[in-house]
């Protein structure tokens, strides 16, 4: 059955002819997967499913499928994913892991046969994407996952736990910081013929059309705006994760960035953003700020000692620092004890927790499923529209917009290049 045949249907009928809930194999079984990007964080998401029946490897490099293959020898090669979509029809899962302005498309494009995905993050190179991938996982009910792989260690959740049990009290204020710096301050300028291993085509996908250009593969195109979001949209979803997670954060009400002057084509070497969140039954009003590049804070912050990267809460009775792998509390005042929390279960795995999910059919498993990482992913997000317009903007989360600024709302989405668009329909 061909791609405009096959996307006719709904999403939900779709769902149900493809999603796992209906999978009819035992646990025991390994699952059909589909991976697209198989080198750099794709080869470490490859690893992470290594145990399972891969039977399609895709990727716009040669060299990079060929070194896979020595590994999957059973998989098919592909260097286009919508051809590899096209032609498997009895997948369990994708994995997607390319440059962030692939993961909507190809993530989307699974999700509307009703497959499960797990995506690298940030979850979409744009606000509005983020948005659809969330409504569309929603309707597809199937699981999935975002690669913030972190999420699955032990000292991000006894951090959790401890926040919620108002250790350093009510929290009024978030700080995360990033010492490093995904920018630049020019773009790099055609120069010869791809080389014959990489299809500039595909990789390109629903960017613009240019003459090959190197630099931008295999990874500095997280300086450029057409492909990536910078130091932000690398990191943010890995250290904003812990707040949202601890605080059961999902939309800021406004959002004002500083840095240097906006760039129509790069990202900034340093970057700013301030978020407020109004209260809600999970918290009180707060801000969370974020800082990357040559604006990242030095070795302290609110008179706590801090390193290269972190999270700094600041509640009404102290103040915790957290990182990857530990974090320390200091208190202010002893005000009443804790109230308790019930534990956080160790993980089985950032990844087995989606491929657990999709045996099991149960698509609430995975803990950054696109629900959660979704709103987190736009959050992230919003902080470069702000910074691009030079302003501070208000964000309805209900309605997906920024309100009454045309000129900032514009920045939410992007134009798709022919045959790359986000939303596939039954004439594409």
């Amino acid at each position: 059955m061909k791609r405009r045949t096959f996307l006719a249907g709904t999403a939900g009928a779709l769902a149900l002819a493809h999603g796992s809930g209906v999978r009819a194999s035992s646990a025991a079984d390994k699952l059909r997967l589909a991976v697209i990007g198989v080198a750099n964080r794709g080869g470490a998401n490859l690893a992470g499913v290594a145990s399972e029946n891969i039977v399609a490897l895709c990727d716009v490099d040669q060299r990079n499928l060929e070194k896979a293959q020595k590994q999957f020898s059973g998989a098919e090669l592909f260097q286009d994913y919508r051809v590899m979509l096209d032609q498997f029809e009895n997948l369990d899962g994708v994995v997607v892991s390319t440059p962030d302005h692939h993961h909507a498309p190809a993530s989307m494009r699974a999700l509307q046969r009703g497959l499960p995905v797990y995506c690298e993050k940030p979850l979409t190179h744009t606000v509005a994407e983020a948005r659809a991938l969330t409504v569309m996982a929603n309707k597809a009910g199937v699981p999935t996952q975002m690669g913030t792989q972190i999420h699955a260690g032990e000292n991000y959740r006894r951090v959790v736990e401890k926040i919620r049990a108002g250790v350093i009290g009510e929290v009024q204020r978030v700080h995360v910081w990033v010492g490093k710096g995904w920018g630049a301050t020019s773009v790099p300028k055609p120069n010869g013929t791809a080389p014959e291993n990489l299809d500039w085509d595909c990789w390109l996908g629903p960017a613009e059309d240019r003459p090959y250009t190197p630099n931008y593969h295999p990874a500095n195109w997280r300086r450029y705006r057409d492909f990536g979001a910078g130091t932000l949209g690398d990191m943010g979803c890995h250290y904003m994760d812990l707040p949202f997670w601890a605080l059961g954060l999902k939309y800021p009400k406004r959002i004002v960035a500083e840095g240097p002057n906006p760039d129509a084509e790069c990202c900034p070497l340093g970057l700013s953003a301030r978020y407020e969140f109004e209260a809600t039954d999970s918290h009180g009003d707060l801000t969370l700020t974020w800082y990357d590049g040559d604006l990242s804070p030095k070795e302290k912050l609110e008179g706590m000692p801090i390193g290269r990267s972190g999270v700094l809460f600041v509640g009404d009775k102290g103040k915790m620092v957290a990182t990857y792998g530990d974090h320390s509390v200091e208190l202010t005042s002893k005000g009443s004890e804790p109230k308790p929390v019930e534990k956080i279960a160790a993980s089985i795995g950032h990844h087995n927790e989606w491929l657990e999910a999709i045996r099991s059919g149960d698509a609430a498993r995975p803990l950054c499923r696109f629900d959660y990482s979704g709103p987190l992913t736009e959050t992230v997000l919003l902080g470069t529209v702000a910074h691009q317009v030079g302003h501070a903007i208000q964000w309805d989360g209900a309605t997906a917009s920024i309100v009454d600024d045309a000129e900032a709302q514009t920045l939410l989405s992007k134009t798709y290049r022919t045959g790359w668009e986000l939303m596939a329909t039954a004439d594409a």
